[in-house]
């Protein structure tokens, strides 16, 4: 079986786009022409491979088509970078606290010396995986260490988290201390739903993390403005929150700091542009991160 080019980079120029009348305007066909190529893409893997909702989306049939069709698109950027020089796109899979803290410089110097843009997708580092098995992305920044099917790892190092809280807040809510008591009902804040760090910290400081009452803020510098503003205490990345505690800013609360371990993980293709993009990644993670050796001592 031999599944014609066109109908897999229509496929996702239809996901990308959202629609197949805006697929059909980037492609310079009608959306019924765009329609029949899906159908016989879906006729071809024998299942549905599109759900026409809005925006539409991939069923789990699609992701191996979807994986497929970028695959061949970054071979051709590379095949054609030297004879014919165009700006490749590059989707990237990034958690918010990477993407505020460390991951932004290295895709900069790329972009200093390649003709690259970057298409950056957001989600919690236990989910960004995800994105990467689906054929959304190229690459991932990702807390799963076992390399997903065709695909290669590296270690990058571990953010490590402290909780903190602004003075004002710390007076208010822990003028006795940061006991159970406490605890108990000082607000905190999460990013989001799938934020699980300072429902671990609680835990492990023996404390219902059902108790206290939430805010929830969904955006990484946002997150921590809210801290320093005294919305809340918050579990912050001590890239983040240092400068902050050093200027009296931000009180440390104690109790256990929370390590989270990093990879990257890409197709495992040979490409010489995702390979210089995971190279920049790579070693900016190693500069700024904590070593995984020290993470494991210190555990």
């Amino acid at each position: 079986m031999r599944i014609p080019v066109e109908l897999v980079e229509t496929l996702i120029i239809a996901l990308d786009e959202g629609s197949l009348d805006a697929a059909a305007r980037r492609l310079h066909v009608t959306p019924s022409a765009v329609s029949q190529r899906i159908r016989a893409l879906e006729r071809i893997a024998g299942q549905v491979l599109l759900v026409r909702s809005k925006p539409v989306r991939a069923t789990d049939a699609a992701h191996a088509f979807v994986r497929y069709a970028r695959q061949l698109a970054l071979l051709e950027q590379d095949a054609l970078s030297d004879i014919a020089p165009s700006v490749a796109t590059v989707p990237l899979a990034v958690n918010a606290d990477s993407l505020a803290t460390w991951f932004l410089p290295p895709l900069a110097r790329l972009a200093e010396t390649h003709e690259v843009v970057f298409d950056l997708h957001r989600d919690d580092q236990d989910y960004t995986a995800e994105l990467l098995e689906s054929g959304t992305v190229m690459g991932a920044v990702t807390s799963r260490e076992d390399p997903i099917a065709g695909c290669r790892v590296s270690a990058l190092g571990a953010l490590r988290y402290e909780a903190v809280a602004a003075p004002a807040f710390t007076r208010r809510w822990f003028e006795g201390g940061t006991d159970a008591a406490a605890l108990a009902v000082a607000p905190v804040v999460d990013f989001d739903r799938r934020d699980d760090l300072q429902t671990r910290w609680l835990r492990e400081s023996g404390i219902d993390p059902a108790l206290p009452p939430r805010h929830r803020v969904p955006a990484s510098q946002d997150f921590a403005a809210a801290v320093l503003l005294g919305l809340g205490w918050a579990l912050l990345p001590t890239l983040q929150s240092s400068a902050h505690v050093d200027d009296r800013a931000l009180v440390r609360l104690g109790g256990p700091d929370v390590v989270v371990p990093l990879f990257w993980q890409q197709w495992n293709l040979r490409s010489p542009l995702l390979d210089a993009v995971a190279d920049e990644v790579v070693a900016e993670a190693h500069r700024v991160l904590e070593p995984d050796e020290l993470r494991r001592r210190r555990s």
